[in-house]
């Protein structure tokens, strides 16, 4: 067994389980205790195998339910040094559950093999991941400025893929941002737009790739609709019949077999 959930993707708050049979992490938990709890709950997953929390920024929208998680649970939060120092006061009192990683450098959380690699955004040590158990590959690409040639690499050969799909490039230039704030989303440490994920996948499509996750949908700049159908066309242009599906800010994704 090894399954992802996306339990919330969006500017609001992001976490996404990973689980074996015996082990769970939670990837950033930027939504509350009550919240995540509830999804694991209707999820059946127990709480009892979560083994950690890895966080992949600083940004609350990745930290804010992190350190009342670790303090319920007793398990550890997984965050690179640079990243602590950025968000320490976020977390809170983690008394000795801190455990440091190396960007670039993979450890272990349970039994699932954890592969942190650096991903462009405006973070002061962004992380992108990749997840081994049993012979699969999971890839969690999102809050990522473009598809830099280090972030194809790594997601090569995924068998599930969660992806950035943040916002629809006409809709950003058209709507309601101030002119800083849209030369930031469409920069290279800003984040993917439906184009650029669509090319991403162009890079990487292989037959193994079975499920592709669209991930942190800006509720402004973007319709699920708009996200979906493009990356759609594309997958039918090319004959292909991965599953693909939309994340939401405000309910959980069943669990998907990787």
């Amino acid at each position: 067994m090894f399954q992802t959930s996306v339990l919330a993707s969006g500017s609001k708050g992001n976490s996404v389980l990973v689980r074996s049979r015996d082990s769970a992490i939670l990837v950033d938990a930027g939504i509350s205790m009550k919240r995540v709890f509830h999804a694991l709950e209707q999820l059946k997953v127990p709480l009892k195998i979560l083994k950690g929390i890895i966080i992949s920024h600083e940004h609350s929208d990745h930290t804010k339910g992190a350190g009342a998680i670790s303090r319920r649970l007793k398990i550890p939060i997984y965050v690179s040094p640079d990243t602590y120092a950025f968000c320490a006061h976020k977390l809170g009192d983690l008394k000795d559950r801190l455990a440091y990683f190396e960007t670039g450098t993979p450890f272990e959380v349970g039994n699932i093999l954890v592969n942190p690699f650096s991903s462009s955004h405006d973070a002061i040590d962004s992380s992108n991941f990749v997840f081994e158990y049993d012979e699969k590959k999971l890839g969690v690409a999102i809050d990522l400025g473009y598809p830099s040639g280090l972030t194809v690499h790594k997601l090569s050969g995924a068998h599930t893929l969660i992806l950035e799909s943040n916002h629809d490039h006409e809709m950003l230039m058209d709507g309601p941002y101030d002119w800083a704030l849209k030369m930031r989303v469409k920069s290279n440490k800003g984040h993917l737009s439906n184009e650029q994920a669509v090319g991403l996948i162009s890079q990487i499509l292989h037959p193994g790739l079975k499920t592709i996750v669209l991930a942190h949908l800006s509720e402004i700049n973007n319709h699920p609709e708009l996200a979906f159908q493009l990356m759609q066309n594309y997958l039918h242009s090319v004959r292909s019949d991965i599953r693909l599906m939309v994340a939401s800010q405000d309910c959980h994704t069943p669990l998907i077999d990787i």
